[in-house]
């Protein structure tokens, strides 16, 4: 009997709106928690490099060694003026990197507030994060009612994909932010348009633009929703989106164009492969990325990502159909615009331009279309009332698990080894890689003291037998570290008669201590490790 009481008042007093509530709580603490519980991955030491205004300062020698802490000072603000740092800070966004400047300005700010460190870089996307959240509870509210934004802020706060980039120093976390932001705004603008509003939609856009290249899609789906919504008042609206273009020219001009003549886009080019299929599994592999896997998509075989991406394409056309025969015009067409649109047309500008931009990055290159899919499945959810309650829950229990598990059972800790082993002894230790991306470089350079004697011989794997014969020649080192990347991405991995070349190098004076390999999150975290040291 008291058993049956405590459960009756349980069913009470936690109603659904106090449990979407702790969700949200949830997914703000477990953000909290991991600030620092991995290691910078590839692309995360390059914000770093790019934030401190000295990417310019930045080189290896062509064929010799260079003492790891020369390249550790680049990864921290400069002794010279504000001004010239800033300088410093366009000179190496022109030199090639293809993102607009409001994401490295604001990480050289914050780095100038907090410092270096894991948990300080990474608190300003979890910042951005908990912006996101309250920006989706707003828009969820105004387009249903107080539930719905719980729900959709719920969501948001918990999705594997969006939670793994709040710990991201990277530039896609705002993207969700600027994104939800804007469709509130405009809603809020369509109703009563006050000023502050309209400032708010106005910065939005400029956020969106000056942060990501490819947030020009979503102009194509606020002026889509405009003109579906509030066609008679098109004039007002198209004049805030002018004023938007007008504060991004200065940079469109004078930055954009300079990127543009030192861009990559070979990235974005063609795979071997029957190109219908490769952009459809594009398609598949991001909806399932987003919505299902998050980043365990670097832990599993594509295959398994592409059922993903069918399922949740599935439930998103189940959405679609339950909101169709429900009446929610706004609402649905708010979801489609938000969601399916930016999809059909990033991927209609791959078919035409015969790039495959949609699936780059492991889905990233498209975040900003996350939030729309998650407000359909939102609306959807909210037009079944027996089961809402369960549907819901299921659904954030199902995001948690994922979460936890990614979190607790796929640690980083790759660099974080090699500088352990290289703190073992004080003797002056060479390390040989053979790779010389640079986030490969500046990791080993991040995470070893710059107070350890070490020096670092980088080279492809095909001429690094070769380099490391000459250096050892003029050079008494005690130790040698060979790292062998699984993953050398500026060149070819090492082959057999490779390894055989290095090691007969290495065995004249030094015999092998130690053997290890080391994995992390993604393949770009794959290193054999092998310790040398001076045979006796």
């Amino acid at each position: 009997m008291l058993n049956r009481n405590f459960l009756l008042y349980c069913r009470k007093s936690l109603t659904l709106e106090i449990l979407l509530g702790c969700t949200i709580a949830f997914g703000i603490f477990l953000r909290i928690l991991n600030l620092g519980t991995r290691e910078f991955w590839y692309d995360e030491v390059l914000s770093l490099l790019l934030s401190t205004g000295q990417r310019s300062a930045y080189s290896l020698p062509a064929d010799g060694t260079i003492a790891l802490a020369q390249l550790t000072s680049l990864l921290d603000l400069p002794q010279e003026s504000f001004a010239k740092t800033i300088q410093g800070l366009l000179r190496g966004l022109y030199a090639g990197e293809p993102h607009p400047p409001l994401f490295f300005f604001a990480h050289h700010f914050w780095l100038r507030l907090f410092g270096n460190r894991e948990i300080a870089m990474r608190s300003l996307p979890m910042l951005w994060s908990f912006g996101a959240i309250a920006a989706a509870y707003g828009l969820g509210r105004k387009l249903l009612d107080h539930r719905s934004g719980l729900l959709f802020a719920a969501l948001i706060a918990t999705n594997p994909f969006y939670l793994f980039h709040s710990l991201n120093v990277r530039m896609y976390t705002p993207l969700v932010f600027w994104a939800i932001l804007s469709v509130w705004a405009l809603l809020e603008i369509m109703s009563q348009p006050r000023w502050t509003w309209q400032i708010i939609f106005v910065m939005s856009i400029v956020g969106g633009l000056l942060t990501f290249y490819l947030f020009a899609y979503w102009i194509v789906v606020v002026s889509v929703l405009i003109l579906v919504l509030d066609r008679r008042h098109w004039f007002q609206h198209g004049i805030r989106l002018i004023i938007a273009g007008l504060l991004t020219l200065p940079w469109a001009i004078w930055g954009t164009l300079k990127q543009l003549r030192n861009a990559d886009l070979g990235r974005f080019g063609n795979p071997e492969g029957n190109p219908a299929l490769l952009h459809l599994q594009d398609l598949f592999q991001t909806i399932g990325i987003h919505l299902i896997v998050g980043d365990w998509t670097t832990s599993l075989p594509p295959g398994i990502t592409i059922i993903a991406g069918l399922l949740a394409t599935c439930g998103l056309v189940l959405s679609i159909i339950c909101l169709k025969r429900s009446g929610q015009k706004i609402s649905l067409t708010v979801g489609l615009g938000m969601a399916i649109l930016p999809l059909l047309l990033a991927l209609c500008v791959d078919i035409v331009t015969r790039k495959y931009t949609l699936g780059f990055g492991e889905g990233r290159a498209l975040i900003f279309v996350l939030p729309g899919c998650l407000l359909l499945m939102t609306i959807a959810i909210r037009q079944v009332k027996a089961y809402q309650s369960i549907i819901a829950l299921t659904l954030l229990l199902f995001y948690l698990t994922i979460d936890v598990g990614d979190l607790t059972l796929r640690t980083r800790s790759v660099f974080h080894q090699v500088s352990e082993l290289i703190q073992l002894d004080a003797a002056p230790t060479l390390i040989a890689m053979d790779t010389q991306a640079w986030g490969h470089v500046n990791r080993l350079a991040y995470y070893i003291p710059p107070q350890s004697r070490v020096d670092l011989l980088a080279q492809p794997a095909a001429k690094l037998g070769t380099a490391l014969k000459t250096v050892l020649t003029n050079a008494p080192y005690r130790r040698v570290l060979w790292l062998e990347s699984a993953a050398p991405i500026w060149s070819p991995a090492a082959t057999e008669q490779d390894r055989q070349k290095i090691q007969q190098t290495l065995a004249e004076r030094f015999t092998i201590a130690k053997t290890q390999s080391l994995s992390g999150t993604m393949s770009l975290d794959e290193f054999q490790i092998k310790l040398y040291q001076v045979s006796p």
